[in-house]
């Protein structure tokens, strides 16, 4: 069998890699969206195809692979209606700034129509494949893809992006005894703050904004972190302070709808009963009167209702970033004290901004712990960057297990 890294190899974003074992099976097919898109390598004929969770840089490129091409795509109905709501928007994105997507429409509709919906546990037969999907603890449906080979018994396991410590909304991520295990190394050389800990001062620090009359306005991811930051508002008797804006509000309605791919179920339901949604102007000066909570997207600053906020919110105000900001975006522009740049015109922001690391990735020691459990011959490192990689590479290396870190455009070939 035969790997290539089209993408996400040796960097984080635009994960695609394709296996080559009589039939060929696309594991993601996203784009890095920083300044400019990039897209991966050209990827030929695919027969199948595994999405393990629908953020862009992992489904952004997905229909590119559809028209003479007609592929089988296995997800989970969650991830393909998120993948749905994020692709369409990418698409209005792309018509504003007069850029071509990476796909057309047609191409678009026929993927929504390939689609095979996974439930976690259950293999599907595919052309002398089982493939089964297994909760990866990233975002509601997300999954770690395994392919089992009928003729030799032998699996490979593609983790996507996972988080082997439970979130609020997330149960841990599944653990696949696999004999090749293709794992994201993000934070192959860094630890997470204890979530615990990391839960009690953020909302400490919102409590003390809103009751001294400020807002807490929370740039947030619309399909993941916005429906875990409004669970843990909920479960801190905050929701009802909150409001919730952009694209996460679509996002929020379609995670309800498959509440069985969640840990604590009521608990996101609770807390959308009691949020304010923001659908009139009214709405946002409301939000703005102080006392209040925002949480609204983009994550990074780089579009969506939050760049209006952010120019209105009062001087006892804070902003509160909860995921990582790309080089180049305002939200890593706002962490390191620079000017950001709105509708093209350059803006100060003077009020406090924190960063509280709600990641959703597994951090160092979850990495080595999980892939003690998952037991493989050979580990594969991608979404990375070369330093976390190089770090991840080695310390795995120590424990005994044969680790691979490729680049971009490399092959491995494996026994399978």
């Amino acid at each position: 069998m035969r790997m290539r890294f089209l993408g996400g190899a040796g960097e984080v974003g635009r994960s695609a890699f394709l296996i080559e074992d009589g039939k060929r099976i696309l594991l993601d097919c996203g784009v890095k969206v920083e300044t400019n898109t990039e897209y991966p390598l050209p990827i030929g004929r695919v027969d199948a195809c595994i999405l393990s969770h629908a953020h862009l840089d992992h489904s952004g490129f997905l229909p590119s692979i559809y028209g003479e091409n007609s592929p089988m795509t296995f997800t989970t109905q969650p991830s393909m209606e998120l993948a749905e709501l994020l692709l369409e928007d990418s698409m209005k994105i792309a018509k504003r700034r007069h850029e071509k997507p990476g796909f057309m429409r047609g191409q678009f509709k026929e993927m929504l129509s390939r689609y095979v919906p996974c439930e976690y546990g259950a293999a599907n037969d595919f052309d002398g494949y089982n493939i089964t999907l297994h909760d990866a603890g990233h975002i509601p449906g997300s999954a770690v893809g395994s392919i089992e080979k009928q003729s030799t018994g032998r699996t490979l396991a593609y983790t996507g992006d996972f988080k082997f410590e439970e979130q609020t909304l997330q149960h841990h991520a599944e653990p696949v005894k696999c004999d090749i295990l293709v794992m994201e190394a993000t934070y192959g050389a860094k630890d997470h703050t204890d979530r615990n800990e990391l839960i009690r001062s953020f909302i400490e620090d919102v409590r003390s904004v809103i009751d001294s009359g400020g807002t807490a306005l929370i740039p947030v991811f619309a399909v993941g972190r916005s429906q875990e930051i409004l669970a843990v508002l909920e479960e801190n008797g905050l929701a009802e302070r909150t409001y919730m804006d952009g694209m996460a509000k679509a996002a929020t309605e379609i995670v309800l709808v498959h509440k069985r791919f969640l840990r604590n179920r009521e608990l996101l339901a609770d807390g959308v009963r009691k949020v304010s949604m923001v659908e009139m102007p009214g709405s946002r000066r409301n939000a703005l009167k102080g006392g209040t909570i925002i949480l609204t997207t983009s994550g990074m600053l780089t579009g969506g209702p939050v760049l209006n906020y952010i120019t209105k919110i009062n001087s006892r105000s804070k902003v509160f970033l909860t995921g990582y900001q790309v080089e180049g975006t305002n939200g890593r522009k706002l962490m390191e004290g620079k000017t950001l740049i709105i509708d093209g015109k350059k803006f100060s922001v003077r009020n406090e901004v924190g960063f509280y690391d709600f990641s959703a990735h597994a951090g160092r020691k979850d990495l080595h712990e999980y892939a003690r459990l998952c037991s493989p011959e050979e580990i594969v490192l991608v979404h990375s960057n070369s330093e976390n990689a190089a770090a991840a590479k080695e310390s795995l290396t120590l424990e005994g297990f044969t680790v691979h870190a490729p680049k971009v455009g490399d092959a491995i070939e494996f026994s399978f």
